[in-house]
């Protein structure tokens, strides 16, 4: 199991801001855990997803938005 966030450098949608807008968890299975900062437009909310792949292609922003790994 390894921690990440997502950091978007520039939000086109508007919707969900800039900076560090997500905190997330890949486990041993592949599997992500993904949770939005309450604090950004009172987004209260976690997702799963099958695989880094489907997440980012959902998240990414076409690259707007990076994945930041806390554990290596």
């Amino acid at each position: 199991m390894r921690r990440f966030y997502l950091q978007r450098d520039r939000d086109p949608s508007g919707v969900s801001g800039t900076g560090r807008v997500a905190d997330g968890v890949e486990f041993a299975s592949g599997w992500i855990a993904l949770h939005f900062d309450p604090a950004i437009k009172g987004i209260h909310s976690v997702y799963f997803y099958r695989d880094l792949g489907d997440m980012y292609q959902l998240h990414g922003h076409s690259g707007e938005t990076r994945i930041v790994w806390i554990d290596e």
